[in-house]
């Protein structure tokens, strides 16, 4: 395995530490990520489901409005799904009332998207919902805190995307305290990771 750098905790699995251990710092963003995701999902799906439109669905919704006769391809495309997949859904939509499917003028294998006055009424309260929810969930956030959120989470994509690329490469502490210089300008010395784990550790001793 390429090896990048070691992790920021210096447990990473494969440098003779305790793989199981789940008290390094990635391992409790990780699950913090994931404890906010599904409290937003929850969340979402409590609410709309009252409406009688599933998330998924208003989804669909919002994105036909953004782009009036859509076809079911290009829906398809878009949420990165199959066409069965959303046929299956529009067909929901449809018994419901809250789309149209129409053929194409040029071309009679293809649906063309629309919203009756039901869908559109839907997806007006889907906005202020949403807005809504996006604005509770940043209560109390100073506009340059989103702003580094936002840059937190497209650099986790961007090593997720890299990951992807590069199966064998190892990402560590070496390498995130580089992309962390380049991002701050600060120099974070080599061993940073394991002097934190001794003070966090000194911590829990004195607890």
């Amino acid at each position: 395995m390429k090896d990048v750098g070691r992790c920021v905790s210096g447990k990473c699995p494969g440098d003779g530490r305790d793989p199981e251990r789940t008290d390094t710092p990635e391992h409790r963003a990780v699950e913090s990520f994931i404890r906010v995701h599904k409290a937003h999902r929850a969340y979402l799906e409590r609410k709309l489901n009252g409406t009688g439109v599933y998330r998924s669905q208003h989804q669909i919704l919002m994105c036909i409005a953004r782009n009036p006769d859509i076809s079911q391809k290009s829906l398809a495309e878009i949420y990165h799904v199959s066409t069965a997949a959303v046929t299956v859904t529009l067909k929901k939509l449809e018994k419901g009332g809250f789309i149209t499917r129409t053929v194409n003028k040029n071309d009679n294998r293809c649906n063309e998207i629309g919203l009756t006055e039901k869908g559109r009424a839907v997806v007006e309260e889907s906005r202020a919902f949403f807005r809504q929810t996006e604005c509770g969930m940043f209560y109390g956030f100073s506009p340059e805190e989103l702003e580094r959120f936002c840059g937190y989470l497209d650099r986790i994509r961007t090593n997720l995307e890299t990951m992807e690329r590069e199966p064998e490469a190892c990402f560590g502490a070496g390498e995130r305290n580089k992309n962390a210089e380049a991002h701050s300008g600060a120099v974070i010395p080599e061993n940073a990771g394991e002097q934190n784990q001794k003070e966090l550790d000194g911590k829990n001793e004195t607890v």
